[in-house]
């Protein structure tokens, strides 16, 4: 049977590369930023789930707020590379602390 750490670690940077990606993807597609956030908000929320049950609520709240670090991060960097660029790397950034912390 597979840990809840080892699950963690596999799951959390899945989620929030799939969270920050998607996100995006849906506020561009449907022109409804608010929605993005919805689908931001939603991965976001797994994640913490995830990581709290492996390691707990201490370093889920640090892959949090790295997870909103990488989404405010994305805007400024986004005028330097572009917007999918930005989000492609901050979510490699993000996927990074929750494969760490998780």
């Amino acid at each position: 049977m597979i840990s809840a750490h080892t699950l963690s670690r596999v799951l959390a940077p899945a989620l929030t590369t799939a969270g920050l990606l998607a996100g995006y993807g849906t506020a561009r597609a449907t022109g409804v930023r608010a929605l993005g956030g919805v689908v931001l908000a939603a991965f976001g929320a797994g994640t913490f789930v995830v990581v709290n049950r492996a390691v707990g609520p201490i370093r889920a709240g640090a892959v949090t707020v790295a997870y909103l670090g990488a989404f405010g991060g994305s805007h400024p960097l986004a005028k330097r590379l572009g917007a999918w660029e930005s989000v492609f790397a901050v979510a490699a950034g993000a996927a990074v602390v929750a494969a760490v912390a998780g």
